[in-house]
């Protein structure tokens, strides 16, 4: 008896060690928004990693990323050279600068991300990225306050 109540306690104690794992049934939904002058359109579609086109000819300056990390998980491809350049809109967007402008072919997003006010640390434990925010205080706070 005295093995199984030591087994028991090593394996509630290895339980409670790890910090739950988040399991989804479906890819996480991807909103993006390509933009080029006064023009736009946009895309939505799971991050599951399948290339879609965009069968859109616009150069696109800037492409708004509001609840999706897309500037590390998701793949851009353009005809010639461009950098892509991290930024924030005044009204807290998340947005990629493109330069110099150009047209976007086809899009891949691939990964999971936390949700605004999503715990990114549990039990001290890094849990996951922020789609649209940074993490302060063990929670995914947005970039700008809504307040």
């Amino acid at each position: 008896m005295l093995f199984s109540a030591t087994t028991l306690l090593a394996l509630a104690a290895t339980a409670f060690a790890h910090p739950t794992v988040d399991t989804r049934d479906a890819a996480q939904t991807v909103h993006l928004t390509f933009h080029g002058g006064p023009a736009e359109y946009s895309m939505t579609f799971p991050a599951d990693g399948v290339v879609r086109k965009t069968n859109n000819n616009m150069a696109v300056s800037i492409i708004d990323a509001p609840d999706y990390f897309a500037q590390s998980h998701c793949t851009f491809v353009t005809d010639t050279g461009v950098t892509f350049q991290g930024a924030i809109s005044s009204t807290g967007v998340q947005q990629i600068l493109v330069g110099p402008p150009q047209p976007i072919r086809s899009v891949s997003c691939q990964g999971v991300c936390l949700p605004t006010y999503g715990d990114c640390y549990v039990n001290g434990q890094f849990a996951g990225i922020c789609c649209s925010g940074f993490c302060a205080a063990n929670k995914c706070r947005p970039w700008v306050s809504p307040f």
